[in-house]
């Protein structure tokens, strides 16, 4: 076991099951512009970039000059309906809760007031020193930067932290800023393009994360 002082945790796909209500509302928008809709599982395979590649991927080419009412659709219906069928994925409070004593952050390229949201309804919010949203500061995943910023601000260091995700931006994040990094092979992300990237360490349950770190 490896002992670690600071753990970043994506959020969609690896500490919560949103794809449907993404999905739903991706749908939604599509159907209000009049556009044909697309399958759960394509859909969910644009999920990790934030919303306006989320929107980008699934509009034609033809249609990309109706982004900006895509995006006003999308957040208006998404802001009613992000807890249809959102829940935390299996395990998620018995590794918050092992781990209570490590700082612990939410980094994700999801908006911070989604994020934030959902985190509260399902009552894990306290368990964050900060939740990081793809609008809270200038960067995005897989930017190192992101990360440079958590071990100064927390006085970690690299080979003490670990980032924990189901994405390839997740693992490219701490590649590129040299933390440790876990990928979340049950989440919505691909595990075939999760693996290709050598993480550190791989996971079916997030409850195996509980006997990888002290």
């Amino acid at each position: 076991m490896r002992q670690v002082d600071l753990m970043i945790f994506d959020f969609d796909g690896t500490l919560v099951d949103s794809g449907a209500d993404l999905a739903e509302a991706v749908n939604y928008t599509l159907g209000a512009l009049k556009m044909p809709t697309k399958e759960t599982r394509q859909i969910i395979g644009y999920v990790g970039d934030g919303v306006k590649k989320l929107l980008e991927r699934s509009l034609d080419n033809k249609n990309r000059h109706l982004l900006d009412e895509a995006l006003n659709i999308f957040g208006l219906y998404y802001e009613k309906h992000m807890m249809d069928n959102t829940k935390l994925y299996p395990h998620v409070l018995d590794v918050l809760q092992k781990f209570q004593e490590k700082i612990k952050v939410i980094l994700t390229n999801k908006r911070f007031c989604f994020t934030m949201t959902i985190a509260r309804r399902l009552e894990i919010d306290g368990y964050f020193a900060e939740i990081i949203g793809a609008d809270s500061t200038p960067f995005q995943k897989p930017d190192k930067r992101l990360i440079d910023d958590l071990l100064a601000k927390y006085s970690a260091e690299r080979n003490k932290t670990v980032m924990i995700g189901d994405g390839v931006n997740d693992i490219a994040v701490a590649k590129n800023s040299g933390v440790l990094s876990v990928a979340y092979l049950n989440g919505l992300g691909d595990s075939n393009a999760l693996l290709s990237l050598c993480p550190d360490y791989s996971c079916e349950s997030l409850l195996e994360i509980n006997s990888l770190f002290i």
